[in-house]
């Protein structure tokens, strides 16, 4: 993971290769579009605070258009392609979805993963050492760490025995994201239950089942809403892993 001096330069380089007849075309400020499955909460300070270090503040020289699908992934390619009629100058995608919807709205406009996991393996880059098109960014590590995940609920719960996965059913990444872990469970002795979902107005019967298998904890992936699968998880008092993606919206 780079820090985030290093991803605005990242995200200045891939404006630069835009074609000098499309910038022509844009508005006074350049504009950066965000593109993302939720609310972008921490990953948007970051951003903001890389930005002033670098000189650039909103409304003096550079402006932004936002859009999120808050949990949607079906609406993301309508707003990937709002982001593009309004000709803004290079879009930051948040979540694997998110870069897709924008690589299927435009091969033109630069688009930067914030991240994207295994771009390769879903095919949204032809390499990490060389993207190729019009997509650059960071490459998220959430699959490679599913075994890893596995050792520490071991560690914090040596008793455990099933643990169950809440996978983004229209997420492409949810397949290594699932593949990691199950590879991981057999050293380990850990069964697990992968339950496919597509939204948190599936948590109620994913949560119904995970009790009925008798898991001792649950996995949500990154690009799921976090906040209704920690009230469920507090409300069956099951230990909770969640991946990096959606920012917490609540005090404890």
């Amino acid at each position: 993971m780079i820090g985030r001096r290093q991803f605005v330069t990242l995200l200045g380089g891939a404006a630069a290769t835009w074609p000098l007849v499309a910038r022509a075309q844009q508005p006074k400020l350049p504009t950066i579009g965000i593109l993302s499955t939720g609310n972008p909460g921490q990953f948007w300070s970051e951003f903001q605070a890389g930005l002033r270090e670098l000189g650039y503040s909103e409304g003096h020289n550079i402006a932004f258009a936002f859009r999120s699908a808050e949990g949607k992934l079906e609406s993301l390619r309508k707003l990937a392609g709002e982001l593009v009629h309004l000709n803004v100058h290079v879009i930051v995608a948040i979540q694997t979805p998110s870069v897709i919807a924008a690589r299927q709205a435009t091969t033109e406009i630069p688009i930067v993963m914030a991240p994207a996991g295994d771009p390769v393996g879903t095919g949204l880059i032809s390499s990490l050492a060389r993207p190729g098109g019009n997509i650059t960014g960071l490459s998220g590590t959430a699959s490679e760490i599913g075994a890893k995940t596995l050792e520490l609920i071991r560690e914090v719960l040596p008793s455990v025995r099933r643990v169950a996965v809440m996978a983004n059913a229209p997420d492409p990444f949810s397949i290594p994201f699932v593949q990691q872990i199950e590879d991981g469970w057999g050293a380990l002795g850990i069964a697990i239950q992968t339950i496919k979902v597509r939204g948190a107005s599936d948590y109620g019967a994913a949560f119904a089942a995970v009790i009925k298998e008798h898991a001792d904890a649950v996995i949500v992936q990154g690009s799921l809403p976090r906040n209704p699968a920690i009230d469920l998880a507090l409300k069956h008092r099951l230990p909770l892993i969640l991946g990096s993606g959606w920012p917490l919206e609540r005090d404890f």
